[in-house]
């Protein structure tokens, strides 16, 4: 019952006590490029050296990290505690605890809008979207807006007109008019529809349908799907190939991560014999690496893109899921890809 949640001061007291008792892990890694892992099941990160490959410490978090993103100025990478009712913000290249913001409510999925305006939080169990303006510095609420069941992911038009979120109950995605905070419309487009993706040129909306084995083209301005993409069982997540035609998606149940060219629609290969649940993925700097968190597995996985292999197992907590290092490529390329 979220009657039993402590107080927002209570809960910051006891959240600075834990990660007191962590500083010292956090300061034997001060200098390295970390890797930086949410455990969710343990209410932990763990940092990873990015050279050597090895766990240099973990550190306490509030309950459910889920996901994790940098602010715009890469100054802090915010931990969003869903249960916990907060976020927490770290030091993006090493991990190292920066401060708190109490009394966000239920924050599962989080993003700032490309315009850098407005900060959205999806609340998982509450059923709702929080949209809050955003200064520079901190966020102030601007509006709660019931969804419907389990709103989960987060993109955006490249205008910052418009938020697409993913409904995983109701098999919908929903369009929210950021200057008024409403709703556009609701669209059906599959079974637990999760990861939602923009194609360059903001022409189609590509949606993994973790309740099936593809990914959904949406032409979202005329609100119908038009295509679908055969990929792999639990389609989920994507992460940009930084390449302007490629993004690749997570398939969590068969254990494989799809390219899928951006262009001409199609699923253009498939890297397989990986560990159970790959779901969130990170891509370094020089687009050589990628890396996953195997949900499912206590595990964080490097895969060497060229002969398209995992590489190397590196044992985390439990449930891994977002995963975030400072020296990676950029999320999209220069064309809006």
């Amino acid at each position: 019952m979220r009657s039993t949640f402590l107080s927002g001061r209570v809960r910051a007291v006891a959240a600075r006590a834990a990660i007191a008792a962590g500083a010292a892990l956090v300061a034997t890694a001060a200098f390295a490029n970390n890797v930086i892992v949410l455990n969710s099941a343990e209410a932990t990160l763990s940092l990873i050296d990015e050279n050597t490959h090895q766990v240099v410490g973990t550190v306490p978090t509030g309950k459910e990290p889920h996901h994790l993103m940098p602010t715009p100025d890469n100054s802090s990478l915010i931990v969003a505690n869903s249960v916990s009712y907060n976020l927490m913000f770290v030091d993006p290249k090493t991990g190292a605890f920066q401060r708190w913001v109490q009394d966000i409510e239920d924050p599962y999925q989080i993003g700032f809008s490309p315009d850098r305006k407005w900060f959205v939080s999806t609340g998982l169990r509450l059923d709702r979207l929080d949209i809050y303006s955003y200064d520079g510095k901190n966020v102030t609420l601007a509006k709660r807006l019931p969804l419907g069941k389990m709103p989960s992911h987060i993109a955006y038009s490249n205008d910052s007109k418009t938020v697409f979120i993913s409904l995983q109950v109701s098999g919908e995605i929903a369009a929210i008019d950021l200057a008024t905070q409403t709703l556009k419309w609701k669209m059906k487009v599959g079974e637990v529809p999760a990861g939602v993706w923009m194609t360059p040129g903001d022409k189609y909306l590509l949606v993994g349908m973790t309740g099936a084995d593809y990914v959904a083209v949406v032409d979202w301005r005329n609100q119908k799907v038009v295509k679908t993409i055969p990929t792999g069982k639990g389609a989920h997540n994507f992460r940009s190939m930084v390449d302007g035609k490629h993004v690749l998606v997570s398939n969590r149940v068969a254990n494989t991560i799809s390219i899928i060219d951006e262009d001409l629609l199609t699923n253009v290969g498939n890297i397989t014999g990986l560990l159970p649940g790959p779901d969130d993925m990170e891509l370094s700097a020089d687009k050589k690496y990628l890396w996953v968190t195997f949900r499912f597995a206590k595990h964080v996985g490097v895969i060497d893109l060229a002969d398209r292999k995992l590489i190397q197992t590196i044992k985390v907590g439990r449930s891994p899921h977002g995963i975030y290092f400072l020296n990676r490529a950029p999320v999209t390329a220069p064309n809006g890809a």
